[in-house]
């Protein structure tokens, strides 16, 4: 049975500052990546170390997904949608660093 994918308002509100493409790029890669087994490890997927964000990352090209999985519910939730840009990752304004 599919993971249910459920977006964060803030993960909302930056998914609908990129452009169309990107959306469309994302939306397409967080079905495909995150409705079946969110929680195994990948090239594109990885469990991330304790941090104030969220405990894992999807890749998709410049962008990383920050969710999180309730395997009881069948439900991922997406937390943020940053840039990464040559070692700096962007969220939203803000510089973050894991």
């Amino acid at each position: 049975m599919p993971y249910t994918v459920e977006f964060m308002p803030d993960a909302q509100e930056q998914l609908s500052r990129l452009t169309a493409r990107q959306q469309a790029i994302l939306l397409d890669r967080i079905q495909e990546q995150l409705q079946h087994r969110p929680a195994q490890e990948t090239k594109q997927r990885k469990k991330l170390r304790l941090n104030p964000l969220a405990p894992w990352e999807l890749r998709v090209r410049e962008f990383r997904v920050f969710y999180d999985v309730d395997a009881e519910q069948q439900t991922v939730f997406v937390i943020a949608i940053g840039q990464k840009k040559h070692s700096t990752l962007y969220i939203g304004s803000r510089e973050f660093e894991l």
